[in-house]
């Protein structure tokens, strides 16, 4: 198992939202960044539980952007945790798979003329995927989870919490039709990024 990264529990409350009633926890991480869990249901390890990792974006998911699929997969997410009646959300600091939200926005530029998301990332001098899922990791089992039927497309994620110490017993699909916009990109992430897609909903 690889080191886990610090964080800390700084508050916690409850949280009625329109999906259902959650409670949700802030943790600090090293850099005073903030990373949110929501969770509802007991949390135990008496069974797997529904989990979801979601890197914040704040284009998909607060201005409901169609380049992407993040706004309906939260949507998604937080409604399945609901009606399996215990599951747990966390929502993760990495906008624009690592690189920023103004590094995002350049990317989104590039594609515009042409390149796809990975070219994209490329050409500004980043990786494909910059996301560290560590911290994933040490949030769960703060919360007491060590084991998780993990809702996601994207293997790097299993394999991620796997190297952490967190058993993943399941991969929940979490797909949702891709729309105009959105279709090229979801196929890059099918055939460049290696994700778990069904090209019958691309």
């Amino acid at each position: 198992m690889t080191t886990l990264t610090p964080v800390t529990r700084a508050a916690m409350a409850d949280l009625p939202t329109r999906f259902g009633h959650f409670q949700i926890a802030v943790y600090l991480d090293s850099e005073q960044k903030e990373q949110v869990a929501l969770f509802c249901g007991q949390i135990d390890n008496s069974e797997p539980v529904l989990t979801r990792l979601h890197s914040e974006c704040l284009t998909g998911d607060i201005f409901g952007s169609h380049r992407c699929d993040c706004g309906e997969q939260l949507a998604a997410a937080l409604t399945a945790i609901q009606q399996e009646g215990r599951g747990v959300l966390l929502y993760l600091r990495q906008e624009g798979r690592g690189i920023g939200l103004v590094n995002k926005i350049r990317a989104y530029a590039l594609q515009q003329q042409g390149l796809d998301t990975v070219d994209a990332n490329r050409a500004l001098g980043f990786p494909d995927d910059m996301r560290d899922y560590s911290i994933a990791a040490t949030i769960l089992r703060d919360l007491g989870i060590t084991s998780v039927r993990l809702l996601t497309n994207n293997p790097a994620k299993m394999t991620s919490l796997e190297q952490h110490g967190i058993q993943v017993l399941e991969r929940v699909p979490l797909q949702v039709p891709a729309t105009t916009y959105s279709a090229s990109y979801l196929l890059t992430k099918q055939l460049r990024m290696g994700h778990l897609l069904d090209s019958r909903l691309l």
